[in-house]
């Protein structure tokens, strides 16, 4: 509002300006009077003030009073400095603010008129084609500058939204795959034992596991309201929670958390979640197994490292668990490997750099 006030402060002083040059061309020159200079003026100069709200009539205005101020000889010919200024102004905002049909059609209507009152001199007219052309090329290059920066605004808009929605499948992917991982087999033990106390300890599993699962997504999914209470995203301190999930489903964790040096809240959810895909992948394709999960925090990185002693697999495959985790030490230009270990059984390492 401020920066508007501005912009029609500095329009208001171009007017008065060039209100004074006109009356006082019109008294010097014709010694006209006032009652006469006054309304004169005020048709050729007013106008500039209010060209940011009205740009047509403006143009309009000014030209038409420009016009009859020399041909009603108000205004000397060898005045029209200040008048054909007046005109620039106006024509300006068309250029900027109208199509380039409204504008192209404004632009030759003032050179056609201008022309027909600077004196028919060959030069006087080539200096109003000139001065006018040059106003107008500047207006409408900078509609365009000003159209490009707010497309390429709006596609970064679209994109920061369209990367907001894919962050959030990523996450919902981790979320839904370690959640469902860890139900699906503790179903299965369900469905096989035959104690009454077994069934019982897994269907409490799969409700607690259950309930967790739904109250992270309804926090990742929050993110798409406005008014949204949101609970903090999960992050190193949460590794313990894992571990024992995956221990409930037949993974035999060890979990060591090196290091208490501050971690950037992305970071420590960007390996939460790594830790939890590869406790998933774990869980689906090693259980029964043990488990080992490193994580080395310093003061300029995380270390993630996910050993287990299960079949191992021969490829890495093209599962969206390992582009997820692939993606998110991407983003903060760390390292990635996934494959199967030395000894059997796969391991996982990253490292997330932060500073």
């Amino acid at each position: 509002m401020i920066a508007r006030l501005h912009l029609y402060l500095v329009d208001l002083t171009a007017a008065v300006v060039i209100g004074v040059l006109v009356g006082y061309a019109m008294v010097e020159h014709q010694e006209k009077p006032w009652w006469l200079v006054l309304p004169s003026t005020a048709l050729v100069a007013l106008p500039v003030a209010v060209r940011r709200i009205w740009p047509v009539p403006a143009l309009a205005v000014t030209t038409a009073a420009t016009v009859a101020v020399v041909i009603g000889q108000v205004l000397p010919t060898e005045a029209l400095g200040a008048p054909v200024g007046a005109v620039c102004f106006a024509l300006y905002t068309v250029a900027v603010q109208c199509s380039r049909t409204w504008s192209l059609a404004g632009c030759a209507v003032a050179v056609v008129a201008i022309s027909g009152v600077s004196g028919g001199e060959p030069e006087n007219v080539l200096v109003v084609i000139a001065s006018l052309g040059a106003v107008w090329a500047i207006g409408y290059t900078t509609r365009l500058r000003r159209s490009m920066l707010e497309r390429e605004l709006s596609q970064r808009s679209e994109q920061a939204l369209t990367d907001e929605r894919m962050r959030i499948a990523r996450e919902l992917h981790d979320v839904v795959a370690h959640n469902l991982s860890l139900i699906a087999v503790q179903a299965g033990n369900a469905a096989h034992v035959r104690s009454p106390e077994h069934a019982y300890a897994a269907l409490t599993v799969i409700s607690e596991t259950s309930r967790a699962a739904l109250t992270e997504m309804r926090g990742l999914l929050g993110v798409l309201r406005s008014d949204a209470a949101l609970a903090p995203s999960p992050g190193l301190d949460g590794l313990a929670e894992l571990a024992d999930r995956a221990s409930l489903a037949g993974v035999r964790v060890t979990l060591d958390v090196r290091g208490d040096a501050a971690v950037p809240e992305g970071v420590g959810l960007s390996a939460y979640r790594i830790v939890q895909e590869a406790l998933t992948n774990v869980v689906k394709h090693a259980a029964p197994a043990s488990c080992t999960v490193v994580v080395d925090v310093t003061p300029s990185s995380v270390r993630v490292e996910v050993t287990d002693d299960g079949p191992g697999v021969k490829e890495l495959g093209v599962g969206h668990g390992l582009i997820g985790m692939r993606e998110r030490v991407a983003v903060y230009g760390g390292e990635f490997s996934a494959g199967p270990g030395t000894g059997g059984g796969f391991r996982v390492v990253a490292e997330l750099p932060h500073r």
